[in-house]
């Protein structure tokens, strides 16, 4: 029986470390996310021409993000279409 005891404790302590692991990167990820969202705000904020409606999209529900998302890619095809009329 005492073999079986240490395993199940190895279990164990192998189970904490995974789930202490994954938490550790997971809050990495976040961070790395929320800078890189920081960025990209500040960029957007900075050019004059550019909508600032978009800024904080993230923290919407993703309903809002989805329609934003297809108002974006409409404006960028209308876009598209105008500039090769042109040319």
């Amino acid at each position: 029986m005492r073999p079986r005891a240490s395993s199940t404790v190895g279990t164990y302590i192998l189970s904490i470390s995974a789930i202490a692991l994954t938490g550790v990167v997971l809050i990495q990820n976040y961070r790395d996310t929320s800078a890189m969202q920081a960025k990209l705000n500040e960029i957007i904020v900075a050019l004059d021409a550019a909508r600032n409606e978009v800024v904080g999209l993230e923290h919407g529900s993703p309903e809002e993000i989805s329609a934003k998302l297809e108002a974006i890619e409409q404006r960028a095809a209308g876009a598209a279409k105008s500039r090769s009329g042109a040319a």
